[in-house]
């Protein structure tokens, strides 16, 4: 038996555990996988993954390494690091349901400030990445 790639169920149990959550959504005004034109800022996009073999003997698993952007036009970043501590809140060491997969831990790994350079210069950007380890059942 091969092991299902867990990247789609990973990616869209993130989404959900985001779009569902009442608070953030009073924060943001959506979550993305592809930002329409006229998304209203601040909002969130599910970016790039990674994902690896984490096998053990006699079974398969996947560490997927997820990516979030978090996108503001607020003066500094004050927005941006409030609506990632939220979710870091969401996300780190939190359970996640995956159909095909046995979630076996979910740990935050970095966020990043930065600012687009590109004129008018007032967009916020809040880089977090997030390790999900996933087995197969």
């Amino acid at each position: 038996m091969t092991a299902p790639a867990p990247m789609l169920p990973v990616q869209s149990a993130v989404y959900a555990r985001l779009k569902n959550d009442a608070t953030l959504m009073t924060m943001i005004g959506g979550v993305y996988d592809y930002v329409p034109e006229d998304a209203a800022y601040p909002f969130t996009v599910i970016g790039e993954a990674i994902e690896t073999p984490d096998n053990r003997h006699g079974g398969y698993g996947r560490e997927t390494v997820i990516t979030l952007h978090s996108w503001s036009r607020y003066q500094g970043y004050a927005q941006v690091l409030r609506i990632g501590a939220r979710i870091v809140v969401l996300l780190d060491h939190q359970p996640l349901d995956m159909p095909g997969l046995s979630w076996i831990a979910t740990r935050f790994e970095f966020s990043q400030t930065l600012t687009d350079p590109e004129p008018p210069g007032d967009i916020r950007h809040l880089v977090q990445r997030f390790r999900i380890v996933t087995e197969q059942h």
